[in-house]
């Protein structure tokens, strides 16, 4: 089993660094981006992404806050009144869930705990439903953000076969997903199913396939880049508290 560790055999950068980059690389120039509670991840990539390449990027989160000027304040859960009181304007959680059913969302960010190779994502239990061996949070947001938003982009920082499963206990939500980002790759979705995108300087795609519990599907093999000093430097300034690595 891999678990998504902050410590990388590279001095230079961590795998909460590499994570915080690709997903980061994701996100375009004038694009609307949500993030919920519990996303420091895409939260800190979405500030290093208009730094770098995006400067007119949207940002949106849960407090309400539209493009919040810093992160040092930034609470443990993301969803912390500092996003709200350092933010440009305000925009409600409803008017966020309003947007995207009216197709002007361009990206959210979602979680999830178990995911299959037909793209389902479950947040709701481990086991049967009615008696599980473990009641997750549910659906929340994701039922209404996956299904409307442009692109939904899931993060997780453990990539195990307990996660990458066959088939989900419960489906939460299915379809419209866009990427896929781990501690060990990237999967796209298309014509139906999970396909490897590619995978990350740390690992193989042997080790993907180890920690994966339904057989990989890919055109051709690529590797995502490892960070850039610029990035590292960015990131630095912009996370000072590191708190791009408390999922871990």
């Amino acid at each position: 089993m891999y678990e998504g560790n902050v410590h990388s055999t590279n001095k230079e950068w961590q795998i909460s660094d590499l994570m915080t980059c690709v997903i980061a690389r994701l996100l375009k120039d004038r694009e609307t981006v949500f993030h919920g509670v519990s996303s420091h991840l895409p939260m800190v990539a979405m500030q290093l992404a208009k730094q770098l390449h995006a400067p007119n990027l949207v940002h949106l989160n849960i407090p309400g806050g539209v493009n919040p000027t810093s992160l040092r304040e930034t609470t443990y859960s993301s969803a912390g009144p500092d996003l709200l009181r350092s933010a440009e304007s305000s925009f409600s959680l409803a008017e966020v869930f309003d947007l995207s059913m009216r197709g002007k969302l361009d990206v959210a960010f979602l979680g999830g705990i178990q995911f299959d190779v037909k793209g389902n994502v479950n947040a709701s239990t481990i086991g049967p439903y009615k008696k599980p061996k473990v009641r997750l949070p549910g659906g929340a947001g994701s039922a209404v953000l996956i299904p409307t938003a442009k692109k939904a982009i899931i993060w997780r920082t453990k990539h195990d076969r307990r996660t990458f499963v066959e088939d989900v206990d419960f489906v939460t939500t299915r379809g419209n997903l866009w990427k896929i980002v781990t501690p060990l790759c990237v999967f796209g979705y298309r014509d139906g199913r999970l396909m490897l995108d590619a995978i990350h300087p740390n690992t193989t795609v042997e080790e993907v396939q180890e920690n994966t519990g339904f057989k990989l599907q890919y055109d051709h093999i690529e590797y995502t880049k490892a960070p850039t000093r610029e990035e590292m430097g960015v990131l630095r300034r912009v996370d000072p508290k590191n708190v791009r690595s408390l999922e871990f």
